[in-house]
């Protein structure tokens, strides 16, 4: 599956339809190269097209068809930036307090083999931001919810899955974010020694005099 936003990080994509909310974090600007998708109304309606046509596939879900206009984009940067705080307070790194409520409709709809699906329900972005918190909750109770992550960089913040073996992952990508901040806690560390970057001289042990025998005594 291609999912725009992510593919520009360099990320490893979120599975099923959690892919769509990393998505929408993931429209902020990329740290090398490119722009934030939710900034003028073309690049949004290209996204966002994309984006629900991917999810449809891997959800089985239709997805409506959303119009995007300079209103709408306020609104999907707020839903980002509130996304972010979630997963943010998740990991403890987020504000203090609990978070606002969602207050956004679901349907609970049973199939033919009588599970019940949750299906995102209203109009415009009230019901993109109904099948993000409708996927959020899903994540939630398959286990995996912890796992999509906000790279550790604060200049990246690329949302990512982290798929360690303990949940350990904290950069987006260790050869570019990691090296950046073990460089810039070196370049921390080089300035409290003084400047030098080097360990501080190692003190010269004495050891004991050398003994001076008088001439003619063995």
């Amino acid at each position: 599956m291609s999912w725009l936003a992510s593919a520009r990080h360099g990320v490893r994509e979120a599975p099923a339809g959690l892919a769509l909310l990393q998505e929408l974090l993931n429209t902020r600007a990329p740290l090398a190269y490119g722009s934030d998708l939710l900034l003028a109304a073309d690049d949004a309606q290209l996204w966002l097209t994309e984006a629900l046509a991917t999810w449809s596939l891997v959800s089985g879900l239709p997805a409506p068809t959303l119009l995007i206009s300079s209103s709408d984009l306020r609104s999907l940067r707020r839903l980002r930036s509130t996304f972010e705080n979630v997963i943010l307070a998740g990991g403890h790194r987020g504000p203090d307090g609990s978070l606002p409520p969602a207050d956004v409709p679901v349907s609970l709809v049973p199939d033919a083999d009588g599970w019940v699906r949750i299906v995102p329900t209203g109009r415009g972005t009230r019901w993109l931001a109904s099948a993000l918190w409708a996927e959020a909750l899903l994540a939630q109770q398959a286990g995996i919810w912890p796992r999509l992550k906000l790279c550790n960089n604060p200049d990246c913040r690329a949302a990512f899955f982290d798929t360690s073996r303990n949940n350990s992952g904290v950069w987006h990508d260790v050869s570019t974010c990691g090296n950046t901040a073990n460089l810039r806690a070196f370049r921390e560390r080089r300035r409290l020694m003084g400047g030098s970057g080097a360990l501080p001289p190692r003190p010269t042990v004495q050891g004991p005099p050398n003994l001076i025998r008088p001439a003619g005594l063995v």
